[in-house]
Protein backbone atom coordinates (compact mmCIF):
# COMPACT_ATOMS: atom_id res chain seq x y z
CA UNK A 1 0.00 0.00 0.00
CA UNK A 2 1.42 3.26 -1.31
CA UNK A 3 1.95 6.07 0.92
CA UNK A 4 0.36 9.40 -0.16
CA UNK A 5 2.28 12.57 0.66
CA UNK A 6 0.54 15.87 2.27
CA UNK A 7 0.69 17.47 -0.48
CA UNK A 8 -1.55 14.96 -2.39
CA UNK A 9 -4.18 14.89 -0.08
CA UNK A 10 -3.95 18.40 0.40
CA UNK A 11 -5.35 18.98 -3.03
CA UNK A 12 -7.31 15.93 -3.47
CA UNK A 13 -9.23 14.01 -0.46
CA UNK A 14 -8.42 16.37 2.50
CA UNK A 15 -9.87 19.26 0.01
CA UNK A 16 -13.23 17.55 -0.69
CA UNK A 17 -13.43 16.22 2.70
CA UNK A 18 -13.36 19.62 4.74
CA UNK A 19 -15.93 20.94 1.86
CA UNK A 20 -18.27 18.12 2.06
CA UNK A 21 -18.55 18.28 6.23
CA UNK A 22 -18.36 22.39 5.77
CA UNK A 23 -20.98 22.34 2.84
CA UNK A 24 -18.90 24.57 0.76
CA UNK A 25 -20.10 23.99 -2.77
CA UNK A 26 -17.14 26.85 -3.76
CA UNK A 27 -13.47 24.77 -3.94
CA UNK A 28 -11.72 28.59 -3.87
CA UNK A 29 -13.56 28.98 -0.38
CA UNK A 30 -12.23 25.92 1.29
CA UNK A 31 -9.87 27.00 3.93
CA UNK A 32 -6.58 26.05 3.84
CA UNK A 33 -2.98 26.03 5.22
CA UNK A 34 -1.07 29.36 4.28
CA UNK A 35 2.04 29.59 6.23
CA UNK A 36 3.71 27.41 9.34
CA UNK A 37 5.98 29.74 11.48
CA UNK A 38 8.38 28.13 13.67
CA UNK A 39 9.97 30.47 17.22
CA UNK A 40 12.40 29.98 19.27
CA UNK A 41 12.96 32.13 22.24
CA UNK A 42 16.81 32.32 23.24
CA UNK A 43 17.12 33.10 27.11
CA UNK A 44 20.53 34.99 27.94
CA UNK A 45 20.81 32.97 31.44
CA UNK A 46 20.68 29.40 29.82
CA UNK A 47 21.39 30.39 26.18
CA UNK A 48 23.93 32.84 26.29
CA UNK A 49 26.97 32.53 23.55
CA UNK A 50 27.54 32.21 20.00
CA UNK A 51 28.46 28.82 19.97
CA UNK A 52 24.49 28.63 21.62
CA UNK A 53 23.06 30.79 19.02
CA UNK A 54 25.00 29.20 16.19
CA UNK A 55 23.56 25.37 17.68
CA UNK A 56 20.11 26.77 17.70
CA UNK A 57 20.07 28.20 14.24
CA UNK A 58 21.87 24.89 12.81
CA UNK A 59 19.07 22.59 14.23
CA UNK A 60 16.31 25.17 12.88
CA UNK A 61 17.90 24.78 9.17
CA UNK A 62 17.95 20.66 9.83
CA UNK A 63 14.53 20.49 11.08
CA UNK A 64 12.80 22.68 8.64
CA UNK A 65 15.48 22.87 5.41
CA UNK A 66 15.37 26.56 5.99
CA UNK A 67 17.60 29.12 7.54
CA UNK A 68 16.46 30.57 10.74
CA UNK A 69 16.01 34.71 10.78
CA UNK A 70 17.51 35.58 14.29
CA UNK A 71 15.28 38.26 15.80
CA UNK A 72 16.92 41.23 17.93
CA UNK A 73 15.27 43.04 20.78
CA UNK A 74 14.05 46.65 19.84
CA UNK A 75 14.44 47.90 23.44
CA UNK A 76 16.90 47.92 25.93
CA UNK A 77 15.05 46.03 29.50
CA UNK A 78 16.80 46.18 31.89
CA UNK A 79 14.61 44.11 34.85
CA UNK A 80 15.10 41.30 31.74
CA UNK A 81 18.86 42.04 31.14
CA UNK A 82 18.05 42.62 27.46
CA UNK A 83 20.16 45.14 25.74
CA UNK A 84 18.98 46.98 22.26
CA UNK A 85 19.84 44.61 19.16
CA UNK A 86 20.61 42.06 20.94
CA UNK A 87 19.28 38.42 19.70
CA UNK A 88 16.27 37.38 21.72
CA UNK A 89 14.87 34.64 19.34
CA UNK A 90 15.09 32.74 16.02
CA UNK A 91 12.19 32.05 13.35
CA UNK A 92 11.50 30.31 10.64
CA UNK A 93 8.23 30.39 7.96
CA UNK A 94 7.35 28.15 6.01
CA UNK A 95 4.95 28.17 2.59
CA UNK A 96 4.05 25.93 -0.43
CA UNK A 97 6.03 22.64 -0.33
CA UNK A 98 8.92 23.04 2.42
CA UNK A 99 5.28 23.87 4.57
CA UNK A 100 3.38 20.72 3.80
CA UNK A 101 6.53 18.49 3.61
CA UNK A 102 7.56 19.87 7.34
CA UNK A 103 3.52 19.43 8.32
CA UNK A 104 4.05 15.66 7.17
CA UNK A 105 7.18 14.51 8.63
CA UNK A 106 5.87 16.60 12.06
CA UNK A 107 2.14 14.85 12.43
CA UNK A 108 3.48 11.31 11.56
CA UNK A 109 7.04 11.48 12.83
CA UNK A 110 7.68 13.64 15.69
CA UNK A 111 4.39 13.83 17.46
CA UNK A 112 4.71 10.49 18.42
CA UNK A 113 7.88 10.45 19.89
CA UNK A 114 6.69 12.88 22.46
CA UNK A 115 6.97 11.19 25.51
CA UNK A 116 3.81 10.62 27.51
CA UNK A 117 1.82 12.48 25.03
CA UNK A 118 -2.07 12.30 25.24
CA UNK A 119 -3.54 14.45 22.45
CA UNK A 120 -3.19 18.04 21.45
CA UNK A 121 -5.44 20.80 22.98
CA UNK A 122 -8.31 22.13 20.86
CA UNK A 123 -7.77 25.63 21.95
CA UNK A 124 -7.51 28.26 18.67
CA UNK A 125 -6.79 31.50 19.02
CA UNK A 126 -10.39 32.74 17.94
CA UNK A 127 -9.15 33.55 14.10
CA UNK A 128 -8.65 30.12 13.11
CA UNK A 129 -4.96 29.43 13.59
CA UNK A 130 -3.57 27.16 15.99
CA UNK A 131 -0.14 27.13 17.94
CA UNK A 132 1.38 23.75 19.04
CA UNK A 133 4.02 24.39 22.01
CA UNK A 134 7.17 21.55 22.23
CA UNK A 135 9.33 21.74 25.40
CA UNK A 136 11.91 19.31 23.69
CA UNK A 137 13.13 19.44 20.46
CA UNK A 138 14.84 16.18 20.06
CA UNK A 139 11.90 14.55 19.16
CA UNK A 140 12.51 15.80 15.74
CA UNK A 141 14.49 12.76 13.92
CA UNK A 142 16.75 15.05 11.84
CA UNK A 143 18.31 16.26 14.87
CA UNK A 144 21.01 13.67 16.13
CA UNK A 145 20.16 13.10 20.06
CA UNK A 146 21.82 16.46 21.83
CA UNK A 147 23.49 16.53 25.41
CA UNK A 148 21.04 17.55 28.71
CA UNK A 149 22.17 21.31 28.14
CA UNK A 150 21.50 21.44 24.60
CA UNK A 151 17.49 21.12 24.76
CA UNK A 152 15.28 23.74 23.81
CA UNK A 153 11.65 24.43 23.31
CA UNK A 154 9.62 25.85 19.77
CA UNK A 155 6.63 26.88 19.20
CA UNK A 156 4.72 26.10 15.98
CA UNK A 157 2.85 28.36 14.96
CA UNK A 158 -0.54 26.73 12.04
CA UNK A 159 -1.88 30.19 10.30
CA UNK A 160 -5.03 29.11 8.23
CA UNK A 161 -7.04 31.20 4.95
CA UNK A 162 -10.25 31.21 7.43
CA UNK A 163 -11.08 33.64 10.42
CA UNK A 164 -13.65 30.63 11.92
CA UNK A 165 -12.38 28.67 14.50
CA UNK A 166 -14.68 25.85 13.60
CA UNK A 167 -13.36 25.91 9.90
CA UNK A 168 -10.02 25.52 10.89
CA UNK A 169 -10.69 22.55 13.38
CA UNK A 170 -12.34 20.89 11.03
CA UNK A 171 -9.31 21.33 8.62
CA UNK A 172 -6.51 20.32 11.19
CA UNK A 173 -8.76 17.17 12.00
CA UNK A 174 -8.36 16.20 8.53
CA UNK A 175 -5.03 16.93 8.05
CA UNK A 176 -4.15 14.39 10.79
CA UNK A 177 -3.47 16.33 14.06
CA UNK A 178 -4.00 14.05 17.34
CA UNK A 179 -6.24 16.00 19.15
CA UNK A 180 -7.05 15.36 22.70
CA UNK A 181 -10.73 13.93 23.08
CA UNK A 182 -13.56 15.56 24.69
CA UNK A 183 -13.46 13.03 27.61
CA UNK A 184 -10.14 13.30 28.19
CA UNK A 185 -10.36 17.49 28.16
CA UNK A 186 -13.57 16.60 30.78
CA UNK A 187 -11.39 14.89 33.08
CA UNK A 188 -8.59 17.53 33.19
CA UNK A 189 -10.99 20.13 33.41
CA UNK A 190 -12.81 18.11 36.49
CA UNK A 191 -9.52 17.57 37.98
CA UNK A 192 -8.68 21.16 38.38
CA UNK A 193 -11.89 22.06 39.71
CA UNK A 194 -11.52 19.61 42.36
CA UNK A 195 -7.76 20.86 43.31
CA UNK A 196 -9.77 24.07 43.72
CA UNK A 197 -12.59 23.27 45.27
CA UNK A 198 -9.87 21.58 47.75
CA UNK A 199 -8.08 25.11 48.33
CA UNK A 200 -10.78 26.82 48.96
CA UNK A 201 -11.74 25.53 51.61
CA UNK A 202 -8.42 25.91 53.05
CA UNK A 203 -8.30 29.35 52.54
CA UNK A 204 -12.26 29.89 53.96
CA UNK A 205 -10.63 28.00 57.54
CA UNK A 206 -7.67 30.47 57.49
CA UNK A 207 -10.30 33.88 56.63
CA UNK A 208 -12.10 32.35 59.95
CA UNK A 209 -9.24 31.70 61.83
CA UNK A 210 -8.10 35.21 61.05
CA UNK A 211 -11.33 36.59 61.96
CA UNK A 212 -11.55 35.24 65.24
CA UNK A 213 -8.66 35.81 66.40
CA UNK A 214 -9.16 39.55 65.36
CA UNK A 215 -12.19 38.89 67.16
CA UNK A 216 -10.63 38.01 70.62
CA UNK A 217 -8.45 40.63 70.11
CA UNK A 218 -10.84 43.08 69.92
CA UNK A 219 -12.54 41.88 72.27
CA UNK A 220 -9.68 41.62 75.03
CA UNK A 221 -9.04 45.60 73.93
CA UNK A 222 -12.60 46.60 74.69
CA UNK A 223 -12.51 44.75 78.39
CA UNK A 224 -9.00 46.03 78.87
CA UNK A 225 -10.68 49.60 78.34
CA UNK A 226 -13.54 48.96 80.50
CA UNK A 227 -11.57 47.64 83.45
CA UNK A 228 -9.01 50.97 82.78
CA UNK A 229 -12.43 53.09 82.98
CA UNK A 230 -13.72 51.53 86.10
CA UNK A 231 -10.73 51.99 88.23
CA UNK A 232 -10.80 55.57 87.25
CA UNK A 233 -14.85 55.92 87.93
CA UNK A 234 -13.39 54.43 91.66
CA UNK A 235 -10.38 56.67 92.05
CA UNK A 236 -12.80 59.33 91.51
CA UNK A 237 -15.79 58.07 94.03
CA UNK A 238 -12.95 57.96 96.78
CA UNK A 239 -11.48 61.24 96.48
CA UNK A 240 -14.05 63.55 97.72
CA UNK A 241 -14.61 60.84 101.07
CA UNK A 242 -11.05 60.83 101.90
CA UNK A 243 -11.14 64.84 101.72
CA UNK A 244 -14.11 64.63 104.20
CA UNK A 245 -12.48 62.64 106.99
CA UNK A 246 -9.52 64.99 106.75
Amino acid sequence: MSYDSLHKRLHGKIAKDTAKELKISNALAVPKIEKVVINVGINKSKMDGKERIGYIGDTLAQITGQKPVFTRARKAISNFKVRENMIVGAMVTLRGKHMEEFLDRLISYSIPRIRDFRGLSTKLDGHGNYSIGIRDHSIFPEVPPPDAKQIFGMQIQITTTTNSDEEAMVLLKEIGLPFRRKQEETNKKSEKKEAKEAEEPKEAKEAEETKETEETKAAEKSTSSKKKEDDSVEEKTVSPDTESTS
